[in-house]
Formats: structure tokens, sequence, C-alpha cells
């Protein structure tokens, strides 16, 4: 089982969308594939119209009876487990508890999934630095700007003083757009240095218009220049599993 978790210590980056259009190209691809909505606010979940259950809670996650909360998706191969808004003191819990939890409690699952994907709360919390610690990959979105491109050195001394493998860190170039000269200026000066795919996802109203379809953009736009460049995406998050 691959677990993957898709990171971004800042907002507005196409964390969600990176998510949710991942692990459609993962079960499209004929992985079982499980997609973890670890952000409270739930947003993965909106755009699969999973409904956020008010039994399944933070207690139940960390007892692992996740697993009869999972659901399945509209698509072949795809489930989902939802988000509940008590996960926002998963924290608390957390500190006493530590990563080994985590992977105790999504190791249950092994026999039943191929992949798993975890879309995590923004910002550098003590949940997302246990998914990190749990993940056999991070996947995080950059937009070729220069906060963007602090945020990813701020990652990776975050990855340094948690004791998480560098290895693991991969990032790529989102919401490019060309017509910009700061866009085209830093992909140039970074997109070959070892910690990026070389896939860019566009920016795109299709993407944003998943907040309307609720759907990924491959089912709403199947030819979508993004829905190629997600489907690119995965299969080089594929090819570099451990």
């Amino acid at each position: 089982m691959n677990r993957i978790a898709v990171y971004s210590s800042k907002g507005g980056v196409g964390k969600t969308a990176t998510a949710v259009n991942l692990s459609y190209a993962s079960a499209y691809r004929g992985k079982r594939t499980l997609l973890c909505d670890m952000d409270p606010q739930g947003a993965a979940s909106y755009y699969y119209r999973i409904p956020i259950e008010g039994k399944f809670n933070k207690k139940r996650f960390l007892k692992g009876k996740c697993e009869q909360f999972i659901q399945k998706t509209a698509y072949p191969n795809l489930d989902l487990l939802p988000a509940h808004f008590s996960f926002r003191n998963l924290d608390i819990a957390l500190d006493e508890k530590g990563n080994k939890e985590l992977s105790s409690i999504f190791s249950t699952l092994k026999d039943q999934y191929e992949v798993l994907i975890f879309d995590c709360p923004p910002n550098m919390t003590l949940l997302s630095e246990n998914l990190i610690m749990t993940a056999d990959q991070v996947v995080m979105p950059i937009i070729p700007t220069t906060l963007s491109i602090r945020a990813l050195a701020q990652s990776v001394h975050f990855f340094e003083k948690i004791g998480a493998k560098r290895k693991k860190l991969r990032a790529f170039f989102s919401m490019v757009e060309r017509r910009k000269t700061m866009h085209t200026d830093t992909v140039r000066n970074y997109r070959k240095k070892k910690v990026f795919f070389k896939t860019l996802i566009p920016y795109l109203a299709d993407v944003e218009k998943m907040g309307i379809t609720r759907e990924p953009v491959a089912v709403s736009r199947p030819v979508s220049p993004a829905a190629i460049a997600y489907d690119r995406l995965w299969m080089e998050v594929w090819k570099r599993r451990a």
C-alpha cells in the first residue's frame, strides 16, 4: 500500500484539487484507492459529494473505527474517508499518541487498498506532521511565485526539524499562467531541481469550476489540459513509489 500525503503549508495553492484529481487518476488507472479527507474543512468530501456523517468523529477515528465510515464514490475503485469537524482537535490527541497511532490505524486497510491519499490540513500543524511521517510520499503543489518557493524552503526545514526523510518530499508547479513573466521565469529557474516533478498544472477555469461541478476535472472536462496534466502527474507519482 502506497501512502501519499498532499500537503502545503500555504493555502490557496490547489492542495485539495490535487488530492481529488490524483485520487481519481489513481482509481481510473485501476488502483484500489482511498482518499482520506483529513482537513476538518472537508473540501475533498464536498467535491466528491460525500456527506460528513455526525456519527464519525475524532474519537472513533483514533480508536481505529474508521473502516465502517468509508464511503464509495460514484467512480470505480475509489472510496473516501470523509472529514469531520472534530478533526480540528486531532492535534491535541496526537500530541500524546503520535504518528505511530496513525500508521496503526491506516495499516488495517492495507489488504483493501493499493493507494491511500491524504488531503492534509494546511499550515504546519501536528496533524500534518504526523501524516507526513506516516506517508511514503509527500506531494506539494507550488504556485510559481516567490512566496510559494519560500514555503517550499520552509517545508524542507520542517521536514528536517521533525525528522522526516527529505527524499519523501516532491513538489510540482500548480496554477501556472504562462502569460505571467514571473511564472515562466520561476518555472525555468526551478523546474530542473530534483525536488520537482516535470508535470505543470495550468491555471484554468476548469479547475476552479470543480466547486460547482463537484467532480474531478477528468469527469467534467476529460479533454481539458488540466485533466491531462493531473493524469500525467499521477503517473510520475506512481512511478516514484517506494
